[in-house]
Order: C-alpha cells, then sequence, then structure tokens
C-alpha cells in the first residue's frame, strides 16, 4: 500500500498529468474487471492520483457511503457535488480524508494539483482562501493504496481496465451508474481498441462475453460467477 496525496473532477481540455514515470495512471480511471476477487474492489471505478516506482494511490469514485461529511467541515458542505455526501475512497487509512476540487484561482499551498483545474485541497483551510472559486468538491474517506509495482503487476494480471477520464467522472450524480457507463462509452472512442456488440464488451484485449458468462483475458478464459453477468446485462 502507498502513501496519500490528495486530488480530482471537471476535466479541462489537458487532462494528460505531468509524469515522468512510464506507463503511469496518473490522472486516468481503473475498471475492476469482474475477475478482481477482493470486495473492496468490487465494481469499482478509481481515480489515480499518483503513480510512480514507490506505488500508487487513488479513490473509489463510485462508493458513497450515505453519511454526512463531518459537521466541522460543514463550511464546505455549500460546494459539494451531488450526491452531496461523503465517499468511501479505499480501505486504507479510514480515518484520512481527500478532498477533490475543480478551482478558480486556487491559492499557492492551499491545493495540490492533479490534472488541470482538478486537484486535492487542505480541508483545514477556510474555503475562502483557497481559491478565488470552488466550482466543486467532493470528500473521499479513506483512499486506495498500492506498493511499488503493485498495480503494475495487477494490470499485467488483467486486474483492471486503463482508460481515460472524462471531465464529470469524478464529480459524478450517478455513482451507481458510473463503471457500466465507462466500459460501455469505450464503444465510442476510435483511439481505444473497443469492440461492443449484444454478446461482448472488450476493452484494452480484455474480453467479457456475456453470452457465454465468460472472461478472456489473452485469450485465455478466466472463470467468473453467473451474478456478475447478471450486472453488466442490465
Amino acid at each position: 500500500m502507498g502513501t496519500p496525496p490528495r486530488h480530482n473532477d471537471d476535466v479541462a481540455d489537458d487532462e494528460t498529468p505531468d509524469t515522468p514515470f512510464p506507463g503511469s495512471c496518473k490522472g486516468k480511471l481503473l475498471v475492476a474487471t469482474p475477475p478482481l476477487e477482493d470486495p473492496n474492489f468490487d465494481r469499482t471505478v478509481v481515480y489515480v492520483l499518483e503513480h510512480h516506482d514507490e506505488g500508487a494511490v487513488g479513490v473509489v469514485l463510485n462508493r458513497p457511503s450515505g453519511l454526512p461529511i463531518p459537521e466541522q467541515l460543514d463550511r464546505w458542505t455549500p460546494f459539494l457535488s451531488t450526491p452531496a455526501e461523503l465517499f468511501n475512497g479505499g480501505p486504507v487509512e479510514l480515518d484520512a480524508l481527500i478532498a477533490l476540487a475543480r478551482l478558480d484561482g486556487p491559492a499557492e499551498g492551499a491545493w495540490s494539483p492533479v490534472v488541470g483545474d482538478l486537484g486535492s485541497v487542505d480541508l483545514a483551510h477556510d474555503p475562502v482562501v483557497v481559491a478565488d472559486r470552488v466550482r466543486t468538491l467532493r470528500v473521499f474517506r479513506g483512499y486506495s493504496g498500492w506498493g511499488p509495482f503493485q498495480l503494475d503487476a495487477e494490470l499485467t494480471d488483467g486486474a483492471w481496465i486503463v482508460v481515460p477520464a472524462e471531465r464529470p467522472d469524478v464529480f459524478t450524480a450517478r455513482p451507481d451508474l458510473l463503471w457500466r457507463a465507462v466500459l460501455r462509452r469505450q464503444g465510442g472512442a476510435p483511439a481505444e481498441s473497443v469492440v461492443e456488440d449484444d454478446q461482448t464488451i472488450e476493452v484494452s484485449g480484455i474480453v467479457l462475453d456475456l453470452g457465454r458468462h465468460e472472461v478472456r483475458v489473452g485469450g485465455a478464459p478466466v472463470h467468473l460467477p453467473l451474478k456478475e453477468f447478471e450486472l453488466l446485462e442490465h
């Protein structure tokens, strides 16, 4: 597991982070493939905040907790995106809060940029000193962390599909639909190797075969419980 940073959503024209680490997933989405057995990441979409040779850190975008943000942070409540609640960012350091925001005119030292106008903000500050304007905010409890090259190994095993993040993803109003929506929209991305029809979804060499109830990675089938396909088909 890695150490936490903080960041996030509405992506501007430049959604590509400046990172010297080859193959870095920073600023991209990790979409869990059904063979991922860890219940913490079942059908999750993770936004990657950092990815380098010391590990990786991200937050789960589609796990709202149903809980409000802590009372001591009430001054931030007006800026929360819908649904205006605390999100479960991952299983690491559940006492830690990571706040991602899109800001106009951020104050130096008050935020940590991820991509473009998206970054993490320090909730200890008052919103009026963080930026000229806080456009949108989402607060996560805990985060998702990987040790050195741990995420890279999981990617090689086909546990995640890496796709570009779109501007609304981090602050989606429908987190319950995000996992399927991100997979489905790959069919419209000309730069991606994606094939989709009534029976299969293929993204980056990983095939979800709804007709056979089978997942194939590099042509080899992987066992998948029936319930996973029932979720895909709805």
